[in-house]
């Protein structure tokens, strides 16, 4: 009992629910090793006493939690001394003023004198309440002033008073003891688009141009940005993350995925487009003729991936581009150019500097960072100190990386905003990061030593899931008052107009797998949700940036209700859109029909982990699972269920009159299928680009690694023929498909 108990105080669950009505217990062993991973030994009876006893203590002693998080119109339960004062430094450092100052000067340090019991709402900052029953109470709030009045609703209304932001609360009890602890006040809401809009999904490094070396770039997103805003009336393109890759090591090539990044909080610099860095037009003498060599050979590359059927190889691609850029790099930047990128290092700062000296060292030493030698394993070592100094050359090459980046990011959102686009570009933030990576070395005291994020076993993977990825500690992430969470998001809403989360469940839980042990022996690790939406909130309030949540899969009851109301917008796929409340085979439960969907979502067909739809319909990914030797029943059995699914989707779309082209026809059911998205109440429609010309492969296979080329495919026709961006500008098949999306879904239709 002693250890459930631990465990419960930290948050680790001891079973869970595989299916509604049966239980599974989580090992001893695992509870044992997912709390010393939070730091806490339940290794022995003994030691489980000591833990608890120490938590208490800590509990009683702490003036202040870690973190406080609140939302305008609710007040934290703060457990305080009678007598405590509070006050709140703003996070400009200056007063926030709302009408006259009941009490209290300002102090030179911005912030503002207390009061005590009885309580004062001082230009926008709170003091001091009354105590009851272990919750601070204030005053009343009357124009500007708080009264004296002991009933909660005067210490809501102080909080609620609060601007947006990350302060911070100062509290000084009657016996002298104080303490700090960062406070976020957090909009309640995540912005949403006042308008309905449809838009594409791609990878983007499948979307190759005329002008690409070998693998779609920034400037290709930004061209297919501008045509579909302005041709099509397309309020969107979301694309696959652009997060910083692990380089390969000697002989390895780099992992493809672009869900194992080294770093999320940077992207990487393969996207750039090396014509529109402005230095490359300087370049002269043998410079000039070494770039124009690089160019051909980029040529070459490009024309094997779209007319020879090579693959997209990403380490060709980077060592032509890094080539390319370190030649560009001896062109002096302009005074204006030289003074953005001074700006750009002083507001990435520490974060940047990080980033940029573990490429470096991963280039001299490899990219496992745990085999470094002389200390270089601690960003915060001696060694790396002085490994700062001798490799100062080298991390500067990868912050004007990170810079140039950046800046061709910011490009593409303005070619998609001047093209009319309501929301823009919606990027896409990973689950996790790979363990050998940048930001898991230089946030080591965040993620959790010896621990992988994954999946528990379900109806569709008895073998539960291990993604490989280190998860967040919990704890850690308060104590640092959310910093390395808000950093991230701040990062990368810089240029986006929505933000997709990929397995946004894991705001609530995670589920944790200790090294070495199977999928099936982890447990779910809950997360402060309320804070990490809260966050979350606060930055896209900032940002102005809709929020999309991946939510598909296994889901606790409570958290798509939460998420509504938080305003993130689930994602919905149509293939999946059934009444399974009523039965418990997906062939048994019926559809939905288009005016049961939910209305605050992004409506797909498929993603990027599922067949496309030309597959779906013809019923080729069956055979291609076939071969692969990935099917679970035999063939026969799989086809026949896989037939039933599609006929079933067929008459209801016959029956809606949504499919005139009568049956037998591919591309009119492929019409038929967004004709149904259109008539849901879905804010955002999503078309699948490579649906759009009649693909047949997937862009990645689940369950494989090395038996199907996942995230290495350029996008192409029905018979499997890559085709270029100009090609998909002008296919036919594409523009009478998205002629009829226009059609039913007028530009800036409103809500």
């Amino acid at each position: 009992m002693g250890r459930a108990r631990l465990a419960e105080l930290h948050g680790v669950a001891t079973s869970y629910e595989p299916a509604p009505g049966r239980t599974v217990q989580v090992p001893e062993d695992t509870v044992v090793a997912v709390l010393a991973a939070l730091g806490v030994d339940a290794s022995t009876p003994e030691s489980v006493r000591e833990a608890l006893d120490r938590h208490e203590r800590r509990q009683r002693d702490q003036l202040l939690p870690p973190c406080v998080v609140v939302r305008p119109g609710k007040a934290p339960r703060l457990s305080l001394p009678e007598g405590t004062a509070l006050r709140v430094r703003p996070e400009d450092g200056a007063p926030h003023t709302r009408g006259r100052a009941a009490a209290g000067t300002r102090r030179a340090d911005g912030s503002l004198t207390e009061a005590r019991t009885g309580g004062a709402h001082t230009g926008g900052v709170l003091t001091g309440g009354a105590h009851t029953g272990g919750v601070l109470t204030g005053g009343a709030h009357t124009g500007g002033v708080l009264t004296e009045d002991t009933t909660a609703d005067g210490f809501l209304t102080a909080f609620a008073a609060l601007p947006p932001g990350a302060h911070t609360l100062l509290a000084e009890a009657p016996d002298g003891r104080r303490a700090t602890a960062p406070l976020i006040v957090a909009p309640d809401r995540m912005p949403l688009s006042p308008v309905r809009s449809h838009g594409f999904l791609v990878q983007l490094y499948s979307l190759l141009s005329a002008r690409s070396w070998g693998m779609g770039d920034l400037g290709d997103l930004a061209d297919l940005a501008a045509w579909s805003g302005r041709a099509l009336g397309a309020g969107f393109v979301q694309i696959n993350p652009l997060h910083a890759a692990v380089p390969g090591a000697p002989g390895a090539p780099t992992d493809p995925s672009p869900y194992r990044p080294s770093s999320r909080r940077f992207p990487d610099p393969v996207h750039l487009r090396i014509e529109d860095v402005p230095e490359y037009v300087q370049l002269r003498g043998r410079a000039r003729e070494r770039a124009d060599q690089l160019l051909e050979a980029a040529a070459t590359l490009r024309t094997s991936v779209l007319r020879e059927g090579a693959l997209i190889d990403r380490d060709a691609v980077w060592a032509l581009k890094r080539e390319a850029l370190e030649l560009v790099r001896t062109v002096p930047l302009s005074p204006g150019r030289r003074a953005a990128y001074c700006d750009f290092l002083a507001e990435r700062g520490q974060a940047l500097e990080d980033h940029a000296l573990w490429c470096a060292l991963a280039e001299t030493h490899g990219p496992e960072w745990r085999t470094w030698p002389g200390g270089l394993a601690d960003p915060r070592s001696a060694g790396t100190a002085r490994a700062r100094a001798e490799h100062l050359d080298r991390t500067d090459f990868h912050c004007w990386l990170a810079w140039l980046t950046d800046t061709q990011l910011a490009a593409a959102q303005r070619a998609a905003r001047d093209a009319g686009m309501g929301i823009g570009l919606v990027h896409d933030l990973a689950v996790g990061v790979h363990p050998s990576g940048a930001d898991a070395w230089a946030l080591q005291d965040v993620f959790a030593s010896g621990m992988s994020i994954g999946a528990p076993p379900d109806a569709f993977n008895s073998r539960g899931q291990d993604w490989g990825l280190p998860p967040w500690r919990p704890d850690a992430l308060a104590a640092s008052g959310y910093a390395p969470y808000r950093d991230l998001l701040r990062g990368l809403l810089r240029h986006a107009g929505a933000l997709r989360i990929d397995h946004v469940m894991g705001l609530f839980r995670l589920w944790w797998v200790p090294e070495g042990r199977e999928p099936t022996e982890g447990c779910y690790v809950r997360y402060d949700a309320e804070a990490m939406l809260g966050v979350l909130a606060l930055e896209a309030h900032r940002a102005g940036t809709v929020v999309i949540g991946e939510d598909l899969g296994t889901v606790e009851p409570g958290v798509r209700d939460e998420l509504e109301r938080r305003g993130v917008l689930g994602t919905s796929v149509m293939w999946f859109e059934r009444h399974y409340d009523s039965a418990a085979a997906a062939g048994a439960a019926r559809p939905l029909s288009p005016g049961e969907w939910r209305a605050d979502c992004l409506a797909t067909v498929t993603t990027h982990d599922l067949p496309s739809t030309a597959a779906r319909l013809t019923g080729d990914h069956v055979e291609l699972r076939h071969r692969l030797g990935l099917l679970t029943r035999p063939l026969a059995e799989e086809r026949a269920s896989d037939a039933v699914e599609v006929a079933e989707w067929l008459a209801l779309l016959g029956r809606l009159g949504l499919l005139p082209e009568g049956p037998g026809d591919e591309e009119g059911a492929v019409k038929a299928v967004h004709r149904f998205l259109l008539r849901t109440p879905a804010r955002m429609v999503g078309v699948w680009l490579p649906d759009a010309v009649g693909d047949r492969r997937p862009q990645n296979l689940p369950g494989t690694w090395d038996q199907y080329p996942n995230w290495r495919l350029p996008i192409a026709d029905a018979e499997g023929r890559p085709m270029s961006l100009e090609e998909l500008v002008a296919s036919p098949r594409l523009r009478a498909l998205m002629d009829e999306v226009a059609r039913l879904a007028p530009r800036n239709r409103s809500l």
